[in-house]
């Protein structure tokens, strides 16, 4: 059969059919998008006005905690160079701290608007949160346990910051380092070592700090002399060159009390050490220490009085050299009669 003989005996199509059909599926869109119209309006507009919000909301916290951050530098350069400067945390370490924390509020801020505001986007459309949180849940879970040394890093920098257990410019022992801080962050605190070595440490590896610049540091120097001196003159010497010094530039501000003799620390045969401290400046003790030392010893020999060291002392001219040595012993010769009393006696031969 050919193809024109198939096409004739086909039932041709009803053009009224087609045309209704098409009217109907029409109709019905119309008046599903007339049902639903106000739906998609009301959900639409909700979904604008929650991101608005968010962002100007964002905005706004973001701008107000600059401008805070801002007048704490402010206040801090205010007092730099001053007497109450000397005393407080000097501009670099606030300005640090305050910005790593303006950061930690922001990043906060803005996590806590706009996973609020995708939630709440979410919710508009309406869908089940309680799989998603679910699953957002364990993922963060997953994720904590797997990057939990940066973790902790993070969260022992943020606590180290807010508490101020350090900054910039302080002399600290941080126990796996010890030098100046160079630069605080909310993962890892730079630090410059006594031989110039940058040393970068981990703020959760930090278990235990010694801040040297916090509060005051003590200055303490031992006086080690021969126990024949007299005492009441040395401390006389000592406080002598002490009250100079302290009328002096720059230890004026640098001692932050009398310089106090303490009294004798140790007494031996040759010798008994005078223990003489100071209250001083934080970060100062070191260099109180040496200059303190320096005057003490330029004072003690214009007095006359002669400090012990390790090296032996001189014999005065005309003394015997061999005064001080030891008598030799009988022992020393193999054919005095002490050392023939002490050989042992041959065993008897048994050889005839």
């Amino acid at each position: 059969m050919s193809l024109s003989a198939l096409l004739a005996a086909a039932p041709s199509p009803e053009p009224g059919g087609s045309l209704d059909e098409a009217a109907k599926q029409a109709g019905d869109a119309a008046g599903w998008v007339e049902e639903n119209w106000s739906t998609w309006l009301n959900t639409g507009l909700r979904i604008v006005l929650i991101a608005a919000v968010a962002v100007v909301l964002r905005i706004a916290v973001r701008r107000a905690l600059t401008k805070l951050i801002e007048r704490m530098n402010r206040s801090a350069q205010a007092v730099e160079g001053t007497a109450l400067g000397g005393l407080l945390v000097n501009a670099e370490r606030r300005r640090q701290r305050s910005e790593a924390i303006g950061s930690v509020l922001r990043s906060v801020a803005s996590f806590l608007i706009l996973g609020t505001a995708a939630l709440m986007i979410l919710g508009a459309f309406q869908i089940n949160l309680a799989p998603l949180l679910a699953s957002a849940g364990v993922a963060g879970v997953a994720l904590g346990f797997g990057a939990r040394n940066l973790v902790t890093d993070f969260l022992s920098g943020v606590f180290m910051i807010l508490e101020d257990q350090y900054g910039v410019g302080d002399q600290i022992d941080a126990g796996v380092a010890s030098g100046e801080v160079i630069e605080v962050g909310l993962r890892v605190t730079k630090l410059r070592g006594e031989n110039g070595a940058i040393w970068y440490v981990r703020n959760g590896e930090v278990k235990r700090i010694g801040n040297l610049s916090q509060g005051w540091s003590t200055a303490g120097v031992d006086v080690q002399v021969r126990p024949t001196e007299d005492l009441e003159k040395i401390r006389a010497v000592i406080t002598e060159a002490a009250q100079e010094m302290a009328k002096e530039d720059p230890w004026t501000e640098r001692l932050w009390g009398p310089v106090e003799i303490l009294g004798l620390d140790t007494v031996l045969l040759d010798s008994m050490t005078v223990r003489v401290s100071a209250k001083t400046m934080p970060g100062q003790a070191v260099g109180v220490e040496r200059e303190l030392r320096w005057r003490i010893k330029t004072a003690l020999d214009a007095a006359g009085i002669r400090m012990v060291t390790g090296a032996p002392e001189e014999a005065p001219e005309g003394a015997d050299p061999t005064a001080g040595m030891a008598a030799p012993s009988a022992y020393a010769s193999a054919t005095s009669p002490q050392s023939l009393a002490t050989t042992p006696i041959p065993p008897p031969s048994t050889t005839k």
